[in-house]
């Protein structure tokens, strides 16, 4: 019995570690280049074990530090990690003709992305082509699910019990900021609302390279009747007031959303 739990809790601070170390990564990933302090901070776990996670990081290669300030980021060799994975290619070439199309109608980037875990991360974005962008995003950044405009359009649109599971899984997390979210999306109906009008906002998006410098609104994409991931579209929260920008974007949005809905519905897989 004493073997079998020694065993067990060997098992499980495997699991904590593998999990913090895999935290610090998609931090790192999703910031681009950062000091310790903002590492620490995006990961909410504690200084010296960030320390330490973020050396056995630049031992593996995976990441490195500036040469000129005490900045770290991630190397080409965390491209590997994805080596193999073409989940959503299909999706993201369907999509890009769309998204082009939508950027150069309203000026602003468009972003793609699908649910990993308990995020969303961007599979394609046309900030490259748009002026009024703050930064490029490339494929593989993530942004909590439930602080992000993709992520509620995402959850609205998947059958009930579902969207209950991957809440519930994050209700086990110890965040109190998703606790408080979640606990506001439960009163206000939040969930309910998104599904009835179609589309999802957040106002001073904190998860992007400049927190709360922009906002954002959302629309699933479908694959016959199943939600494959959501199109955003991001605008300067100083531009315009969110109910001007509700008006003016979701009938575009909406319709890209569609459009590329009705493609990815019509074409066989195996055929791409």
């Amino acid at each position: 019995m004493a073997s079998d739990i020694d065993e067990n809790r060997g098992t499980g601070t495997s699991i904590r570690t593998l999990s913090r170390g895999l935290a610090v990564l998609q931090a790192i990933n999703r910031i681009g280049s950062a000091p310790m302090k903002d590492i620490q901070k995006a990961c909410d776990l504690p200084f010296p074990t960030v320390m330490r996670i973020v050396q056995s990081l630049a031992n593996y290669g995976l990441i490195e530090r500036e040469p000129k300030r005490r900045y770290y980021r991630p190397t080409a060799l965390v491209q590997t990690l994805s080596h193999g994975y073409q989940g959503d290619s299909r999706l993201a070439k369907i999509a890009r003709p769309h998204l082009v199309e939508l950027t150069r109608e309203v000026s602003w980037p468009i972003i793609l992305s699908t649910h990993v875990g308990h995020s969303m991360v961007i599979r394609d974005s046309t900030h490259a082509l748009s002026a009024l962008t703050f930064n490029e995003y490339f494929p593989g950044y993530a942004s909590p699910i439930l602080e992000s405009a993709a992520g509620l359009a995402y959850l609205a649109a998947l059958p009930e019990e579902e969207s209950a599971l991957i809440l519930g899984s994050i209700a086990k997390m110890a965040n109190p900021d998703w606790g408080n979210i979640l606990e506001d999306m439960r009163q206000r109906d939040i969930l309910v609302q998104v599904r009835e009008q179609g589309h999802a906002t957040r106002s001073f998006n904190r998860f992007t390279r400049n927190p709360g410098k922009t906002s954002s609104i959302a629309a699933a994409v479908f694959e016959h009747d199943r939600p494959r991931g959501a199109i955003a579209l991001a605008y300067f929260a100083s531009a315009m007031r969110p109910e001007h920008a509700v008006r003016q974007f979701v009938p575009p949005l909406r319709a890209c959303a569609a459009a590329i809905s009705t493609e990815l519905s019509a074409i066989p897989q195996d055929k791409t």
